[in-house]
């Protein structure tokens, strides 16, 4: 609709490079034409191993155009993760700078056709192929690696735009907004909304660093409406802002968002202060549907007040999606009873934006699409939906702690943990064989030895956690995930 359009449609901060949509549409018909010129053929995976920037918009969407599949696994991985995602989607080409292609080519996919991006952008406008349909293939996406290896998540075409339809939806984004993705993949939704978009100067394998001063400049670029930040990237904005009146960029907000880990609430009244015309957006979903629920502050806080205990309140399911809460541990060969209001459980979600499914893990794919229909997806997080009909995350189902009083989920007691040591990050982790499991607390304190905590500290825990708990630890550090710092 824009391809004709003068307007600036996406800017780089870290490199200062910008683009139009009528240029940035030219290079989307390069790609697609030089793409279809070197054989492709509709379904073919291709592996995109360009830095994130203005040549990976144009090639992912000049992928698509020629009816490829994107394999998308960024940097966030690490490179031991990002190549076996690459070697486990078996690409017939790659698209990237020379050194990332001499990489796919020794290692991740020497079979592969390598292309060089700044070819395909600057080729000649050909012969374009039939568009894809809304069920033809279209990416190969992966999970963050979280809770074990990444997993390739299967979207056609029809997904990512119901995807795309419900995000403009549930923010009422229009034509006028403008974007700032902080977190790279977040990026690729810009063009399709049809809004500018604008990477802040940040390394995307490290979101902690995004300074207050980077994304200020990217809002002030484009007088950005929009912007969207990993919890770890938006505590150290806030860590570094200046005055509330020295970031005017970010103070013209509209909506800002986090989402890829529990936000704490004080990270986002922080955010108020910079952003105080904003309203400020925790959506929650995963790699394999997103999004499913939405709150804003205010409702946080009103949650927190309502049940201290109860876990982090995602609100309420936007429109189009359900949401469904399964007995932990259930059989997934059929689709499991819903449990009553206030009752834990695992959380199942249904939407027409719901992935196709996993690449190639089909006992996986088996066991998180449960029922004959197999059109809920079972996300592994477990949680409650409350009598106001909101929507509350408890923490992984992996990570329930199987003791002889019953099941306990693990956020409610790291969150209670949290606010009475005030202390960053907290685990709670079972210890022993299941049915019998001891429940330990860790304490990520960089100042203390690793090992039991201070008889005082531990004291405290115990006296605020109404679980029996085993043990009372300090580590200087927790294992997080490189693309979203979560542990």
């Amino acid at each position: 609709a824009r391809r004709d359009d003068a307007t600036t449609a996406f800017i780089d901060l870290a490199t200062d490079d910008s683009v139009t949509f009528a240029q940035l549409a030219r290079r989307v018909d390069a790609v697609a034409s030089e793409l279809h010129r070197n054989g492709l053929q509709p379904g073919d995976r291709v592996a995109m191993l360009t830095p994130p920037g203005i040549d990976l918009v144009a090639a992912v969407y000049g992928v698509w155009r020629a009816g490829g599949v994107t394999v998308i696994a960024d940097r966030g991985l690490g490179l031991d993760g990002l190549g076996r995602a690459v070697r486990s989607t078996r690409p017939r080409f790659v698209i990237g700078p020379r050194q990332a292609r001499l990489a796919a080519a020794l290692r991740w996919a020497p079979r592969a056709t390598r292309l060089d991006v700044g070819d395909l952008v600057s080729a000649d406008v050909g012969d374009l192929p039939p568009a894809p349909s809304a069920e033809a293939p279209a990416a190969v996406l992966f999970t963050s690696g979280a809770t074990g290896p990444a997993k390739g998540v299967r979207y056609l075409h029809g997904q990512l735009a119901a995807q795309r339809d419900a995000l403009a939806a549930t923010y009422e984004i229009t034509s006028d907004d403008r974007l700032v993705a902080a977190f790279a993949p977040f990026a690729l939704y810009g063009p399709a909304l049809g809004i500018p978009t604008a990477l802040p100067d940040v390394d995307v394998t490290k979101p902690g660093q995004l300074t207050a001063a980077a994304l200020d400049a990217a809002c002030s670029r484009i007088a950005a409406t929009l912007a969207f930040a990993s919890p770890a990237a938006l505590a150290n904005v806030t860590a570094t802002a200046g005055p509330e009146s020295s970031h005017p960029g970010i103070a013209d907000l509209r909506i800002g968002f986090s989402a890829g880990a529990p936000v704490p609430a004080e990270t986002l009244r922080s955010m108020a202060a910079l952003a105080p015309a904003a309203s400020l957006h925790t959506p929650y979903g995963m790699t394999e549907v997103l999004p499913v629920a939405d709150i804003d502050l205010a409702s946080i806080e009103r949650a927190d007040l309502d049940d201290p205990r109860g876990g982090v309140c995602v609100g309420r399911p936007v429109a189009g999606a359900e949401v469904r809460i399964a007995p932990l541990g259930f059989d997934a060969d059929q689709l499991p009873p819903e449990l009553d209001t206030g009752v834990t459980g695992e959380i199942l979600i249904r939407a027409p934006w719901v992935s196709a499914g996993y690449l190639g893990l089909w006992a996986i794919e088996r066991a998180a699409r449960p029922g004959p229909s197999g059109d809920w997806h079972r996300s592994g997080d477990v949680g409650h939906i409350d009598a106001d009909g909101r929507l509350w995350v408890e923490g992984r189902a992996v990570h329930v702690i199987d003791s002889a009083g019953g099941p306990i989920t693990s956020v409610p007691v790291e969150r209670v943990v949290e606010r009475v040591l005030d202390v960053r990050r907290v685990a709670a982790v079972g210890v022993g064989p299941p049915g019998s499991q001891q429940l330990v607390i860790v304490i990520e304190d960089p100042d203390a030895a690793q090992g039991a905590a201070d008889g005082d500290v531990a004291a405290r825990v115990r006296e605020a956690v109404d679980q029996p708990v085993a043990a009372v630890l300090t580590a200087p550090s927790l294992p997080v995930d490189i693309r979203h710092n979560a542990k």
